[in-house]
């Protein structure tokens, strides 16, 4: 009988990962991925758009919102402090001195710190009192 010489130990250890358990579960996400996103709807948002006026306004009426949600009105260089209650009045009256009062454009210009509540119920009292063309002032990020 031939006698079988071992060398060392009879299993050696493998020092390499096992790869196919990870390409496994990869290939199930990816089906699953790919199952799943045709049935995914894109969510899309309907944005309005603003068409440029046709004409310049003859006047602009500005209504300030300070910090302290007092309002002031500038019409024609100068400046007025009015209520909320007093303001639509002031606005169609500084609106009826202008050329074509249907063309004249009021603009709201308000604090940083103004509650978004203060600027609507500015908006809200200069429509219900018939205005036409209310806007809102911004700054533009430098």
């Amino acid at each position: 009988m031939a006698s079988m010489h071992s060398r060392g130990r009879g299993r050696r250890t493998i020092n390499e990962i096992n790869m196919v358990p990870f390409i496994d579960v990869m290939l199930v996400l990816l089906i699953i991925f790919m199952v799943t996103a045709p049935m995914i709807t894109p969510s899309m948002v309907d944005l309005p758009s603003v068409g440029k006026a046709a004409k310049q306004p003859d006047k602009v009426v500005q209504v300030v919102i300070q910090k302290d949600d007092s309002i002031e009105l500038m019409s024609d260089g100068s400046t007025h402090k009015q209520t909320l209650s007093n303001l639509a009045g002031a606005v169609k009256a500084s609106i009826a001195n202008a050329t074509e009062p249907g063309n004249a454009a009021v603009v709201i210009s308000a604090d940083r710190s103004v509650k978004y509540e203060s600027v609507v119920k500015v908006m809200d009292t200069l429509q219900r009192a018939g205005v036409q063309r209310v806007g809102l002032s911004v700054q533009l990020a430098p």
